[in-house]
């Protein structure tokens, strides 16, 4: 089994944007760390998982990882390519070097030695490798693996099924008929983007949901920075709605949840939809909503009405799942089973034991720079 030859004095695990600024803030303080990340290079969502189209649904001041802003010149609503670019100079900046393709598979704390044990398997070279620390950080981050449901039939399915971190854009798809289940905000822009580029389109709408738009998801962010209650905030949001999209259930087939936007997500992790152009596609049948799915026989999916419809490709946007339970031993306190963490905001970052979590408090690249910067801080004290 091999060691690391220096005993850092943080082991973050995930390079993401959440263990990126994790790291930044430590080195800043000139505290050693290193990070683990089970694939082969930082920010694997942003650079190998995710589609073409996508941008940073919040402004770009709500988005920044700790000491560097974006570049004034950048958009309000951060594209793909150019986050990345933001990430690449990130970690050229703060000499971010993670160690990549380790997957943590067991951490404990050893209360003879005072410290966490960490015990990681070398992709490239198949060995088990173990790491000392002090302090040890899960920086997994919301989105870990790739969640398809089980669904009877979907084996046999003649067609292509992928999961939404495999979608990449329309260009193949143009003149099939796609279906996408799951109408979070990965599957509308999936929807929107494939009826761009001549698919015949069908989503799978079967939960409450808010739609809104970018700049109402601003305005609320704005009055949440001057201290206006998330009551009063969501009220102004739902009205917003109303006004500008009506009776959602007449299209979507499901009516807006009875919390507000921002306390279901608080509450639950659900986000609002924000909606880039799908709703007038839906709005003028362009897209074709459906109830939630039953079975799959051969190239026809069966729907909870009954109904049956043809599909080419079925492409699941419905979300992930965490496994840090599978690997963390010990800890009753931080995290719960789905790997989200127990105690509330703004307490939610901090363990016992030298344990914390980063990027976990379902609110986004604001949330991660907020836990990061704490994080940094808090063991500062310690040395």
């Amino acid at each position: 089994m091999a060691t690391l030859d220096e005993e850092p004095m943080v082991i973050i695990v995930g390079a993401g944007p959440a263990g990126l600024a994790t790291s930044a803030c430590l080195n800043k303080l000139s505290i050693p760390n290193l990070i683990l990340e089970k694939e082969d290079c930082y920010s694997p969502m942003w650079k190998k998982y995710s589609y073409d189209r996508v941008h940073l649904h919040l402004a770009k001041q709500f988005c920044q990882l700790p000491c560097i802003p974006f570049p004034p010149s950048s958009p309000t609503y951060i594209p793909k390519k150019q986050f990345i670019q933001y990430l690449d100079d990130y970690v050229s900046y703060f000499n971010i070097t993670p160690l990549y393709s380790r997957k943590v598979e067991f951490a404990k704390f050893d209360e003879s030695t005072k410290k966490w044990n960490v015990k990681v398997r070398n992709g490239n070279s198949g060995e088990m490798e173990e790491y000392f620390c002090k302090f040890l950080v899960v920086a997994t981050g919301e989105a870990s693996y790739p969640l398809i449901p089980d669904v009877p039939g979907l084996g046999n399915f003649n067609g292509e099924a992928l999961h939404s971190t495999q979608y990449k854009n329309g260009d193949k798809f143009k003149g099939k008929s796609v279906l996408v289940v799951g109408c979070g905000n990965s599957g509308m822009e999936i929807a929107l983007d494939l009826a761009n580029h001549g698919a015949n389109t069908s989503i799978i709408v079967r939960s409450p949901m808010h739609l809104i738009s970018r700049e109402m998801g601003y305005l609320g962010l704005m009055l949440l920075k001057y201290k206006v209650g998330y009551t009063v905030v969501d009220t102004i949001m739902v009205m917003l709605s109303k006004l500008m999209y009506g009776d959602i259930s007449k299209y979507y087939g499901v009516k807006r949840p009875e919390e507000g936007p921002f306390a279901s997500k608080i509450k639950y992790g659900k986000y609002p939809v924000f909606d880039v152009g799908t709703h007038r596609k839906i709005k003028s049948g362009e897209i074709q909503v459906l109830p939630a799915m039953k079975s799959v026989r051969g190239n026809d999916v069966v729907l909870e009405n009954g109904k049956s419809h043809q599909f080419d490709v079925i492409v699941f946007a419905t979300g992930f799942k965490r496994t840090t339970h599978n690997w963390l031993q010990g800890d009753d306190y931080l995290l719960n089973e789905n790997g989200l963490p127990k105690p509330e905001f703004p307490q939610h970052w901090k363990g016992k034991n030298g344990l914390y979590c980063v990027g976990l408090s379902r609110r986004g690249l604001y949330g991660i720079a907020f836990d990061a910067q704490n994080i940094a801080t808090h063991i500062n004290s310690f040395l």
